[in-house]
């Protein structure tokens, strides 16, 4: 029998299956911690599997008794928060299925993909969200419940219903039928639909993804076996529910049975990390980015000169930690020295016990990776996507390879096409998508292969390295192909100010680029000098572009001669949701934004031939 049998054969049959096995073994274990939502310092409330168990039997109950049935879709349209978790849980034990929703996302879509999903349930966060579905005489129609988690400004009648009201219904209805939910969970499979996630892509509608249970049992069990996250660790979650990572996480959660910290308030994470203190957080590179940003642009003068010598001491210290050798004697003392003086105050920040993090969703730059690892403290790479139910690799934090994102779940097989793409196959890989069979064909081989769209390559110890997107490859008038996640990636290591960039030279001479300022540190350096303004204006001084400038030459000593950026330019605002420049889930909308400013791009390639 091979890993993935073994695998298969534990795992439930379904989410709400794994879930009875969890709260089974270890009922009175903490599952979950949530704040008070205060403005200053929270206080934080934990529940037990049992306690969360019992919520959750509440909410799956209120479902059967607004007439959820087989499949039926539930969209959730919410931050994230303990009630977003507790009521896809329910959903999985009604046999229901969810349709995620990004609560940035914009009513045109929100429209879109409840309708195209047939959902007929809405669970809106807040009167803001509900005004998302309002004036559709379909919706009204097709949804028959909606649920408000935050019902402040909301008229409650017998189609909208608080949060509260679904569990008092649920509680009156397992009284009546104690059975219902035992039925329910016994009716769904391993091929039942679980979830449909739209993935926003770059152009075009969203594509709804569709992934079974298989996808969420398979994950817990094979994260399980590969002992990355142990059931004492303390996970701090602010993660988008709807996202596929976050989605995962829960899965593995529920499998493995750790405590989760949710809070999504992403200004909140660095006091929510202080008052919980986790072993283990996951978060996309540019939450890794920032804080590395955070210690280089915030130490000056003497403090500053302490902290450079510190991280030039935490690099030297790298090779021999990684082979697991202990430091030389001076090396030794002077990294002990290093740690008391600047990386403890780090790792405080943290909350003091953090073991390791996780990033994924987007490429992470090996740069940020030694930069944390000098300082002893652990970032490894997830690799995944929606059609991979988010978890298709992920490295060995006792034993990091920067640069990769380590080994593909077992049980998942990875090969390399002729033309360097990235191929999977195993039972993470979704069906197919929703009422877009026609689309199924473009990334799914007949014997079940996915084609990720990513280019990569497998190293020497079999671990994975992604380099860039199939697509955005382009090549320079002069022959050369450039991967411009590679130099984004250089520029966002290695200039703090920098929040987002966009590399170009698709057909010209050189490589440029767009660029945005991180708004908090650009303030932050007008600050320091006394400068007034805002962004726009601050964004264009010239001693901000000066100080770019310096940094960039740092780049460019990163990146291949045919890869140096030669010419950029700042942009005076951000890249957002509502300006088209980005996705819900943060994605830059590559020819969106070289089309909209394609006058600045023509203006760095001057009487180009």
């Amino acid at each position: 029998m091979d890993i993935r049998e073994q695998l298969l054969e534990k795992a439930a049959d379904s989410v709400g299956q794994m879930l009875r096995r969890r709260v089974e073994a270890t009922p009175n274990l903490p599952a979950f911690m949530y704040p008070d939502g205060a403005e200053g310092p929270n206080t934080w409330t934990s529940l037990t599997w049992k306690q969360s168990s019992d919520i959750v039997d509440e909410l799956a109950g209120g479902l059967l008794a607004r007439g959820l049935r087989y499949e039926d879709r539930v969209a959730i349209c919410s931050n994230t928060r303990l009630e977003w978790i507790f009521l896809d849980l329910a959903i999985a034990v009604a046999a229901g299925a969810t349709t995620t929703v990004y609560p940035n996302t914009g009513p045109a879509d929100v429209h879109y993909i409840v309708k195209d999903s047939d959902s007929v349930v809405f669970v809106a966060e807040n009167a803001a969200q509900l005004a998302k579905i309002a004036d559709d005489e379909q919706l009204d129609q097709q949804v028959h419940t909606v649920v408000v988690l935050d019902p402040v400004g909301v008229e409650l009648n017998d189609r909208v219903v608080s949060y509260q009201q679904l569990r008092e219904a649920g509680r009156a209805h397992n009284a009546a039928h104690p059975s219902a939910l035992a039925e329910s969970i016994a009716s769904t499979t391993k091929d039942t639909l679980s979830t449909l996630i739209y993935t926003s892509g770059t152009t075009g509608r969203p594509k709804g993804v569709r992934l079974n249970h298989m996808s969420w049992v398979y994950e817990g069990v094979a994260i399980e076996h590969r002992q990355i996250i142990e059931k004492d660790d303390l996970h701090y979650l602010w993660l988008p529910l709807s996202h596929v990572f976050g989605k995962a996480l829960i899965a593995c959660q529920v499998q493995i049975g750790f405590c989760s910290a949710v809070d999504g308030r992403i200004d909140k994470i660095v006091q929510g990390l202080g008052e919980v203190h986790p072993t283990v957080m996951c978060g996309a590179p540019r939450i890794f980015e920032k804080v590395r940003a955070a210690v280089l642009t915030g130490n000056t003068g003497l403090k500053g000169k302490i902290a450079r010598w510190a991280f030039s001491v935490g690099y030297a210290s790298i090779e021999d930690r990684l082979a697991g050798r202990e430091l030389p004697g001076a090396l030794a003392f002077k990294y002990k020295l290093a740690d008391k003086l600047v990386f403890s105050k780090l790792k405080e920040r943290l909350g003091g016990r953090m073991k390791f993090m996780i990033s994924g969703s987007a490429k992470l730059s090996p740069q940020v990776q030694q930069w944390f690892y000098g300082a002893g403290i652990i970032v490894v790479e997830g690799y995944g996507s929606t059609e991979t139910s988010a978890i298709a690799a992920v490295d060995e934090p006792s034993q990091p390879e920067f640069g990769t994102v380590g080994l593909v779940v077992p049980g998942v097989e990875v090969r390399i096409a002729d033309d360097g793409e990235v191929m999977l196959r195993g039972p993470i890989v979704t069906p197919g998508y929703h009422k877009l069979g026609n689309k199924n064909a473009e990334v799914l081989e007949e014997d079940g292969w996915y084609h990720t769209g990513d280019i990569g390559e497998l190293t020497a110890s079999g671990r994975l390295r992604i380099t860039d997107r199939k697509k955005d490859l382009f090549k320079t008038s002069g022959g050369k192909y450039v991967a411009p996640q590679k130099v984004e990636g250089a520029i966002q290591a290695n200039i703090p100010f920098v929040s987002q960039s966009i590399a170009i030279g698709d057909g010209r001479k050189y490589v440029s680029a767009l660029v945005v300022l991180d708004p908090a540190l650009l303030q932050k350096w007008a600050d320091k000098r006394a400068i007034q303004g805002g962004y726009a204006e601050l964004s264009q001084r010239p001693e901000i572009r000066d100080s770019i400038e310096r940094w960039m030459e740092r780049v460019n000593a990163k990146l291949e001669r045919w890869e140096t950026v030669k010419k950029f330019t700042i942009l005076d605002h951000e890249l957002t949701v509502e300006n088209a420049g980005v996705t819900a889930n943060m994605k830059i909308r590559r020819s969106v934004v070289t089309d909209t400013y394609g006058d600045l791009v023509e203006k760095m390639y001057p009487q180009e031939d």
